[in-house]
């Protein structure tokens, strides 16, 4: 929960960091104390830069795939969002919904302690009229409308949710397994199969031991390995006669994972401000170091 509250609104705590140190250099009233403040404003600020201006060119980079074409590998997808089975019910209000997260928060004064919190990791069906592909949302920062907040005595309850039939933004990892796709290799499947049928002895000897003698000799183990052989080509026809299932989850070479039911331009627009203010504020921080050293020299 703590992982995905950083991803949601990492944004805001960075913002929230720039103006603490910016306000402890004011209250060091010092030059090293400044320049302290100055420099770790400029770090946050140019990483936060960094990581906003990579996930709008993430989205604007990346072309839309359907998902009965789709490449396998890092891809985007847009499409209506379809409850799993069975559907899913969001923790505070019982909604159905495709995913959701919650936090209850406990009032004391001006402070608030958040006393629980967790997030729904149910997969869920992402459909974009070509094909279905199975969302995992497991390690995804989700980006959502679908706010509800609400107070009862000292108690602060929020919740966030993505909905049945929400245009749902994605990228992410696609692979597509079983099926036509399916890696099979027939020369070990047979190996497994004789191996399986060794173990029953008996039941060997009774459909190949021709000749009664307790023992199978080089023509009987010959039929048995094309019995075998045979046993396989059927398997595999039959694996491959099943649907492909095709997935979506997170990349395992760090790739950015989103899911968001917001228009894709409106984030990419919203990352661009974002990577503004933080290239400000980082240009800001490092042309106050030289008035910070001649005010204090």
């Amino acid at each position: 929960m703590i992982l995905s509250f950083r991803k949601n609104y990492g944004q805001f705590i960075t913002s929230g960091a720039q103006l603490l140190f910016l306000c402890a250099g004011a209250r060091a009233d010092s030059s090293a104390g400044w320049l302290v403040c100055l420099a770790l404003t400029a770090l946050i600020s140019l990483v936060a830069w960094m990581s906003t201006l990579r996930r709008r060119r993430a989205i604007t980079d990346t072309p839309t795939s359907r998902i009965a074409s789709a490449a396998q590998g890092y891809v985007e997808l847009s499409g209506r969002g379809r409850p799993p089975d069975p559907p899913l019910s969001s923790h505070l209000t019982t909604l159905p919904c495709l995913w959701y997260r919650w936090r209850v928060e406990v009032e004391n004064g001006k402070r608030s302690k958040t006393v629980d919190s967790g997030e729904s990791e149910v997969p869920f069906i992402l459909d974009d009229g070509s094909g279905h592909c199975l969302v995992d949302p497991e390690g995804a920062e989700i980006l959502t409308r679908h706010e509800e907040s609400w107070t009862r005595g000292n108690r602060h309850y929020t919740e966030w949710k993505l909905l049945i039939n929400d245009t749902i933004y994605a990228l992410g990892e696609f692979k597509t397994i079983g099926g036509a796709s399916a890696d099979l290799d027939a020369r070990q499947d047979m190996n497994e199969l004789l191996s399986a049928w060794k173990k029953d002895s008996s039941t060997l000897l009774k459909r190949f031991d021709l000749d009664g003698d307790g023992e199978l000799n080089e023509q009987e183990w010959g039929l048995a390995r094309q019995a075998a052989r045979r046993k396989v080509s059927e398997m595999h026809r039959e694996a491959r006669d099943v649907s492909d299932t095709h997935t979506l989850t997170r990349p395992r070479n760090g790739r950015i994972y989103l899911l968001s039911n917001i228009d894709p331009n409106r984030l990419a627009r919203r990352y661009l401000l974002w990577s503004l203010f933080h290239l400000a504020v980082f240009l800001g921080a490092l042309g106050a170091i030289p008035w910070a050293l001649s005010q204090y020299p």
